[in-house]
C-alpha cells in the first residue's frame, strides 16, 4: 500500500509540472486564434472586437457661434442699433463629441443626428489615429441619424455589415463600442434587454433595442454589435438618474440604419419612408372583448386617408391587422417598425380581423406624396410666429416628420432662437390651426397674418392630440 501511495504521488508532481509547464511555455505565448464556434468566441470577446473597431471612428463637430446678452435680441436695440453694434457679443467655439460607423468602403459614415446637429465643420478620426474631414450628406431628424463622407476618401475603408431584420434576440451578448467622454475607443459588452423599445415625443415615434452594455456621453453614433461581428443598432440614447450609465442604453435598430443609409447612397436630401396612410390604435382590454379576442394584441385601423395603399387595399375603419408576412402583430408600433422598413417597390401581406373574420390582404410599399408643395420659410412680421419656420403639410412631409393622422395644413419644423416664437414656446410639430380666428391654410398665408399690427392676437395650434387655444398680449 505504501508503494502504490508513493506511486499516485510521483505520478501527481509530474502532471503538477507538466500543466505549469504548459501554462508557462510557448502555449501561452501564442496569439489568441479566430474562434470557430459561438461557444468558443464567449471565452474572450477579443477576435470581434479586432474584427470590427478599424469601422468604429470618433465623431469632432463643431461651429462659431456668437454669445450675446438678452439684452441685444430686444427689438428696440434691433431698431437703433440694426444688430451692428460691436458691443453684441463675441465669437466662441461650439464644439460637439460622438462616434460614428463606417457603412461604406469609401468612407461613408453613420452617426447621431444630435452629435452634428447645427455644426459647419465635422471631423473623423480612426482607431489607427487617422483623422479625415467629413461632409454631411444627410440628416434624419425622425430616426435621429445622420449620414458623413470622408472627404476625399477612396475605397478601403474597413466596414462593420448591417444585420438583417429579426436577427437580434433578447439576451443576445452584444458589444457597445465607441468614445465615452472623449476617452477614445472604449469597447463594453452586455446582453440584448429588449426589442422595439418604443418612445414617443413631440409627435414622434421611435424604436429602440434596449441593452444594458455600458453607454455613455461620446458613445452616441457608435456601434452595438453582436457576436458575429454584424452591427445590430446605432447606439443614441440612455436612461439615466445620474446622468452616466445605469444599464439602460438604447440604440437605432439596423433596419432603419439601413432605411437612411440608402437614402444617402440614392442622393435624396430627405429618407422617404413607406406610407400606410391608416392611422392605427392600440387594442385595450375592452376592444379586445368587444372584437372577440382572447387577449389584447394586433394594430387596431382608427381611419383610413383617400387614396393611400390602406385604402386601394380594402381597409376600413375597424379593421384589425394582426400579423405581417406570416408574423404576429402585437401592436401599432411593432406594425409601423416592420412596414417602413420594408423595400420600396415591394408589397407585403396583411392577417386582418374584420366582423370575425379572418381576411387576407395585399399592400404595395410606396412612398407618400407631396400633393401640396411644402413652401418651406421663416415667418417674418410683428406677429407671434415670427421667427417660426413652417411648412404645408402632405403626406410626404408627415411621414418625414412622424406626424400621424395629419396631411394638410401648416407646421412647425424650427424654431429661431430668441424670435417672438421662441419666446412663446411654439415647438417644433406644433400644427397652426387658426390666428385671430382666421384659419391657416398655407405658409403664405400665416405670413400675411402675422405682418398685422395689433397688440391681442388669438392663436389655435394642435400639439400632440390636443388643441390650444390662446390670447397672447405682443
Amino acid at each position: 500500500m505504501a508503494g502504490m501511495a508513493k506511486s499516485r504521488e510521483i505520478i501527481r508532481r509530474i502532471g503538477l509540472a507538466a500543466i505549469v509547464g504548459l501554462l508557462s511555455g510557448p502555449a501561452m505565448a501564442q496569439t489568441k486564434a479566430v474562434p470557430a464556434t459561438r461557444g468558443e468566441a464567449q471565452l474572450s470577446y477579443a477576435p470581434v472586437v479586432r474584427q470590427v473597431s478599424p469601422a468604429v471612428v470618433n465623431v469632432y463637430a463643431t461651429r462659431v457661434v456668437r454669445e450675446r446678452a438678452a439684452l441685444f435680441d430686444d427689438p428696440l436695440f434691433q431698431r437703433f442699433f440694426g444688430g451692428n453694434s460691436p458691443f453684441a457679443g463675441r465669437d466662441r467655439m461650439q464644439q460637439s463629441l460622438g462616434s460614428g460607423v463606417i457603412v461604406g468602403a469609401d468612407g461613408m459614415v453613420v452617426t447621431n443626428n444630435h452629435v452634428i446637429e447645427g455644426m459647419t465643420d465635422v471631423r473623423v478620426a480612426l482607431v489607427d489615429q487617422r483623422e479625415f474631414d467629413a461632409d454631411i450628406v444627410l440628416t434624419d431628424v425622425r430616426s435621429d441619424l445622420a449620414v458623413l463622407k470622408i472627404r476625399g476618401g477612396k475605397d478601403g475603408f474597413a466596414t462593420l455589415p448591417l444585420a438583417e431584420a429579426d436577427q437580434a434576440e433578447v439576451g443576445d451578448i452584444v458589444l457597445a463600442i465607441g468614445n465615452p467622454y472623449g476617452l477614445g475607443q472604449t469597447v463594453t459588452t452586455g446582453i440584448v434587454s429588449a426589442l422595439r423599445r418604443v418612445q414617443l415625443g413631440e409627435g414622434e415615434q421611435r424604436v429602440f433595442i434596449q441593452t444594458d452594455a455600458a453607454i455613455n456621453a461620446g458613445n452616441s453614433g457608435g456601434a452595438l454589435v453582436d457576436m458575429a461581428g454584424r452591427l445590430i443598432g446605432i447606439n443614441t440614447a440612455i436612461f439615466s438618474r445620474s446622468g452616466g450609465s445605469d444599464g439602460i442604453g438604447f440604440a437605432t435598430p439596423s433596419p432603419i440604419v439601413k432605411v437612411v443609409v440608402d437614402a444617402a447612397r440614392a442622393g435624396s436630401k430627405v429618407v422617404r419612408r413607406p406610407w400606410f396612410g391608416a392611422d392605427l390604435q392600440v387594442v385595450t382590454r375592452e376592444l379586445a372583448d368587444n372584437l372577440g379576442l382572447d387577449r389584447p394584441t394586433g394594430a387596431l385601423v382608427a381611419d383610413v386617408s383617400k387614396d393611400s395603399p390602406a385604402a386601394r387595399a380594402g381597409l376600413v375603419a375597424g379593421d384589425l391587422v394582426t400579423a405581417l408576412d406570416g408574423r404576429p402583430i402585437e401592436d401599432p408600433a411593432q406594425f409601423t417598425y416592420a412596414f417602413t422598413t420594408r423595400p420600396m417597390g415591394s408589397t407585403v401581406d396583411l392577417k386582418v380581423w374584420r366582423n370575425s373574420k379572418n381576411l387576407s390582404v395585399r399592400v404595395r410599399v410606396e412612398p407618400a406624396p407631396e400633393i401640396t408643395p411644402r413652401d418651406q420659410l421663416v415667418i417674418r412680421g410683428d406677429g407671434p410666429f415670427a421667427g417660426a419656420e413652417v411648412v404645408n403639410l402632405s403626406p410626404a412631409v408627415s411621414e418625414e416628420l412622424g406626424l400621424q393622422g395629419r396631411s394638410s395644413g401648416v407646421v412647425i419644423v424650427d424654431v429661431k432662437a430668441g424670435s417672438p416664437a421662441a419666446r412663446i414656446n411654439f415647438q417644433k410639430g406644433d400644427r397652426i390651426l387658426a390666428l385671430n380666428d382666421e384659419p391657416v391654410t398655407s405658409t403664405r398665408e400665416l405670413e400675411r397674418l402675422n405682418t398685422a399690427r395689433r397688440s391681442l392676437w388669438k392663436v389655435s395650434i394642435q400639439r400632440g392630440g390636443q388643441v390650444l387655444t390662446q390670447v397672447l398680449r405682443f
